[in-house]
C-alpha cells in the first residue's frame, strides 16, 4: 500500500468517525433534553440542553485530540483514557436513564445503541489511527532506508568512478611525461642542427646582403639622379601648362568683356529708339523685348518700344524668366 492509499483510508476513517459522533450527539441531545427538563425546576427548564451539549463537547475533544496524538505517534497517558470512558459512560447513562426509570428494557436497549456505538467507534478509531501511524512510520522508514541505500550505492559508484578516473589520469600523466621527455630530447637534437644550419645561413645571408647593399646603393644613386631629372622636367612642363592656362583665361575674359560690351551697346541702341510708331516686325520686336527685360524695364514700357500688345510682351517676359515653361503657361492662361 502506498502513501496515497493510506491517506485515503485515513480520510475514510475520519469522515466515518465524525459522522457517527455527530449522529450520536444529535440523538443524545434529543433524548437527554426531555429527561433534564423533567428533573429541573420549571423556571430553569431552558437549561435542559446544556448538560448533553457539555458531555458531547467532551466527546468531540476526546475524539479530535486522540486522532491528533495517534497521527503523531504519541500517547496522552491515563487521563485521556479516563475522560474517554467517563464521557462514554455518561452519554450511555443519560440516554438510557429515562427508559430505565420507566423499567422499559426495550427502550434501554434502543437508547444504548448510539452511546455504545460512539464508545466503540472512539476506541476502534484510536486503534486504527495508531495502526495506520505505525504502518506509515514503517513505510517511511523503509523508503528512507531504500533512499539511503540508493544514495550509498550512488556514492560508492561515484567514488569508484573518481578512483578509476584518477588512476587513468595518473597513467595518462605518466605517458605524457615520458612523451614530453622523449620529445624534449628530439627537440634538443633538432635545435642543435637547426642552430648550426642557421649559423651557416646567417653567414651566407650576411655576405649576400653586403653584395646586395653595394648594388642597391649604386641603383639608388642612379634612381635619385633620374628622379631629379624627372622632377625638373615635370616642373618645367607644369610651368608651361600654367602659363598657357593663364593666357587662355585672359583671352576668354577679354572675349567675355567684349561680348558683354557689344551686347550692352546693342541693347542701349534698341532702347534709345523710343516708342514705336507702329507694330514692328516680330524678330525686331523680340530683340527689343529681350533688351528691355535685361534692362529691367516694365512690360508696358517694352510694349511701347516694340508696338506689340502688353499680353504678347508679358508672354515673352515669361519665356525669358522660365524658358521651359513660362511662355506655355501664359499662353494657356490667355486662352
Amino acid at each position: 500500500m502506498n502513501t496515497v492509499q493510506i491517506r485515503s483510508a485515513e480520510r475514510a476513517l475520519s469522515v466515518g468517525t465524525w459522522l457517527i459522533v455527530c449522529g450520536a450527539m444529535l440523538y443524545s441531545v434529543l433524548t437527554v433534553t426531555p429527561l433534564m427538563a423533567s428533573h429541573t425546576p420549571a423556571r430553569w427548564a431552558w437549561t435542559a440542553p446544556i448538560l448533553p451539549l457539555v458531555v458531547d463537547a467532551a466527546v468531540v475533544i476526546v475524539v479530535r485530540l486522540d486522532s491528533v496524538l495517534a497521527r503523531l505517534g504519541g500517547h496522552g497517558g491515563r487521563w485521556p483514557v479516563a475522560l474517554r470512558w467517563m464521557t462514554g459512560t455518561m452519554t450511555l447513562a443519560l440516554n438510557t436513564a429515562d427508559s430505565a426509570l420507566a423499567k422499559d428494557l426495550v427502550g434501554v436497549a434502543v437508547h444504548s445503541v448510539a452511546p455504545l456505538l460512539l464508545i466503540v467507534t472512539a476506541e476502534t478509531g484510536l486503534a486504527y489511527r495508531r495502526a495506520i501511524t505505525a504502518a506509515v512510520t514503517a513505510l517511511e522508514a523503509k523508503q528512507r532506508a531504500e533512499r539511503e541505500a540508493a544514495e550509498q550505492a550512488a556514492r560508492e559508484r561515484a567514488e569508484a568512478a573518481r578512483r578509476q578516473a584518477r588512476e587513468e589520469r595518473e597513467h595518462a600523466a605518466l605517458l605524457a611525461r615520458e612523451q614530453r621527455e622523449h620529445e624534449a630530447r628530439l627537440a634538443a637534437d633538432a635545435a642543435e642542427r637547426e642552430e648550426r644550419r642557421r649559423r651557416e645561413e646567417r653567414e651566407e645571408r650576411a655576405a649576400r646582403e653586403e653584395a646586395e647593399r653595394v648594388e642597391r646603393e649604386r641603383r639608388e644613386r642612379e634612381r635619385e639622379q633620374r628622379e631629379r631629372e624627372r622632377e625638373r622636367a615635370e616642373r618645367e612642363a607644369a610651368q608651361r601648362a600654367e602659363n598657357e592656362r593663364r593666357e587662355r583665361e585672359q583671352a576668354l575674359a577679354r572675349e567675355q568683356r567684349e561680348r558683354e560690351e557689344r551686347t550692352a551697346r546693342e541693347r542701349a541702341t534698341l532702347l534709345e529708339r523710343g516708342p514705336a510708331a507702329g507694330k514692328l516686325p516680330e524678330d525686331e520686336a523680340r530683340a527689343i523685348v529681350t533688351a528691355a527685360f535685361e534692362a529691367g524695364l516694365s512690360v508696358r514700357a517694352a510694349a511701347e518700344l516694340c508696338g506689340w500688345s502688353v499680353g504678347w510682351v508679358s508672354t515673352r517676359y515669361a519665356e525669358l524668366r522660365d524658358p521651359g515653361h513660362g511662355g506655355a503657361e501664359l499662353a494657356i492662361a490667355s486662352r
